[in-house]
């Protein structure tokens, strides 16, 4: 098993580089949005993993995908960034709801709908999941930025924790269930990874998966 802070950082890397395609009614516009920083974090990925993270510039970057530096600008502020992906918003996630005690009343379920968005892998291939993860654990520094990201996350989720069960369910008990959600995110990419035939899109329900297996184990 990979070291815990190790665990986190790929949780917090995998949420940002794996955010889900856009759905539903949206616009022309938000299509080529999303598709722009796929492509870009796809590329950094791919230029870290083929000349390591101080292998290329931004310059080398924007020209691999296809943009001018401003663009590339305008999607991440740094080559870090642009190799991690977007950083994902917990408020789009349906927060009042989760806060005042649904969708369905069971604290386990309800934060695996609310986090369904942040872990959602749909819009990238089993091969970009794999890739995401050789290129953090080979970057010490990507490592550490994702871990920061990841504890910026960490403390979010457990704010809306203590919003939703009230102060006495305690920082400490709500950050020691976010990190068993990054132990299940570990397992269930393995589990991922390891089937060839897998649909990426089933990530989520696989992670979904883990986290009852673990809820089970403390019964």
């Amino acid at each position: 098993m990979v070291h815990s802070g190790v665990q986190s950082a790929k949780l917090h890397f995998m949420t940002e580089s794996a955010t889900s395609a856009p759905s539903g009614r949206v616009s022309l516009r938000d299509l080529r949005r999303w598709d722009t920083a796929h492509r870009i974090t796809a590329t950094a990925q791919a230029l870290t993993e083929e000349r390591g993270l101080d292998g290329f510039t931004l310059d080398d970057l924007a020209a691999a995908v296809g943009v001018s530096r401003r663009t590339l600008f305008n999607y991440f502020p740094s080559k870090v960034d642009a190799v991690l992906g977007p950083l994902p918003d917990v408020a789009g996630t349906d927060v009042e709801e989760f806060c005042a005690g649904g969708p369905a009343g069971d604290l386990v379920e309800d934060l695996l709908v609310a986090a369904r968005p942040l872990v959602d892998a749909a819009g990238l291939s089993l091969d970009e999941l794999e890739r995401s993860r050789r290129v953090m654990l080979g970057e010490p520094r990507l490592l550490a930025a994702a871990h920061e990201r990841f504890d910026q996350l960490a403390s979010e989720l457990a704010g809306l924790l203590i919003e939703r069960e009230g102060p006495g369910f305690g920082r400490d008990r709500a950050t020691l269930l976010v990190r068993v959600l990054v132990v299940a995110h570990d397992l269930a990419l393995a589990r991922v990874l390891e089937r060839p035939d897998a649909d990426p899109r089933a990530f989520a329900d696989t992670f979904a998966d883990v986290v009852r297996e673990v809820r089970t184990v403390f019964r």
